[in-house]
């Protein structure tokens, strides 16, 4: 994939394309309604009779065998080939932002997703990561967007709009686009506690993302089609 500039300080191989711009009591029932459980096709139902109380033990068996037909559904972390994702990252705030990059790539490719299949789009800040991320969403390109950016709080209340504004574009970009968009924006109080959080003790939240997209976007390409 064709390389276009990057800013100098980000080390990024090639490949990567990057763009710039209590509970109740059963007693409880009452006294001439008894709710008797019914199984049927693997689903339940509940009736009324009217005499008697129920057996709560009897209710709470039917319940714990009913359990065991529940299917749960979850992504997969265990490999990533053919899975394609697109970043959006904000360029303030950018001695983090680089730092959270990184440590999405890297996690990227510890689960064998390619390169090529990586694509990385700049923005001026926060702030526009949710219309880009809309746009790339809808593109039908991607499997899915991470959206990292880093708001750090000042002396206004600069700080409060853009971080809320941020959260509420990432989300209605993946429902607007039906692809997973993924927040990764840090909202922090000061540049340490945001560098902690980029690769220092708090470990790399780039990283986390990272994750969070591999197993959402295995959950809707193999399980929610």
């Amino acid at each position: 994939m064709k390389s276009l500039a990057s800013p100098p300080s980000l080390r990024l191989t090639p490949t990567t394309r990057h763009h710039l711009p209590s509970r109740q009591s059963s007693s409880a029932c009452y006294p001439h309604v008894v709710s008797s459980l019914i199984k049927s096709n693997n689903s339940l139902s509940f009736s009324s009779a009217a005499s008697g109380f129920a057996s709560p033990l009897a209710v709470e068996k039917e319940l714990r065998l009913e359990t065991s037909a529940v299917r749960h559904v979850t992504g997969s972390l265990i490999r990533g080939e053919g899975l394609r994702f697109a970043i959006v990252v904000a360029r303030f705030n950018e001695v983090v932002t680089k730092l959270l990059l990184e440590g999405a790539i890297e996690t990227f490719k510890k689960y064998s997703v390619r390169e090529e299949d990586i694509e990385v789009i700049w923005v001026p800040g926060s702030f526009e990561i949710g219309v880009v991320a809309q746009k790339l969403g809808k593109s039908g390109k991607f499997h899915a967007v991470l959206c990292i950016g880093a708001v750090i709080r000042g002396d206004t209340t600069h700080y409060d709009a853009v971080a809320n504004s941020a959260a509420s574009g990432v989300l209605s970009a993946g429902i607007n686009s039906g692809v997973p968009c993924i927040f990764g924006v840090l909202t922090c109080e000061d540049m340490d506690q945001a560098l902690n959080r980029s690769g220092g003790k708090a470990g790399n939240k780039g990283a986390e993302t990272a994750l969070t997209a591999l197993e959402m976007a295995s959950l809707f390409e193999h399980h929610l089609k």
